[in-house]
């Protein structure tokens, strides 16, 4: 089955930076465009990042523009999020995403929290 799971995750000082993967198993992940969306609580969930199969195409949220990059490694299964220059409004449960058609499958998500 699908599989989804993110590490990277924790607490870290406004202005640092963290790393978060996302390990794919269960379906033809270099076929797959993959995501990152996040939610704060009491917001809905956002998109942060999103990248096409051979990371030929990638998009951001507008306020995420110049600080975030998305990449992956389709040889290690794995999507990556760097995230530079963090604010405390973006403390969140950071979620790996994919899916067809009308198929969507999520990840159990990776808390990270933005505070000094």
């Amino acid at each position: 089955q699908v599989q989804l799971v993110e590490t990277g995750g924790g607490l870290v000082q406004p202005g640092g930076s963290l790393r978060l993967s996302c390990a794919a198993s269960g379906f033809s992940f270099s076929s797959s465009a993959m995501s990152w969306y996040r939610q704060a609580p009491g917001k809905e969930r956002e998109l942060v990042a999103f990248i096409t199969r051979n990371s030929g195409i990638t998009s951001y949220g507008n306020s995420m523009k110049g600080r975030f990059t998305i990449s992956r490694d389709n040889a290690k299964n794995t999507v990556y999020l760097q995230m530079n220059s963090l604010k405390p409004e973006e403390t969140a449960v950071y979620y790996c995403n994919t899916g067809w058609g009308r198929l969507t499958y999520w990840g159990k998500g990776t808390q990270i929290t933005v505070s000094s």
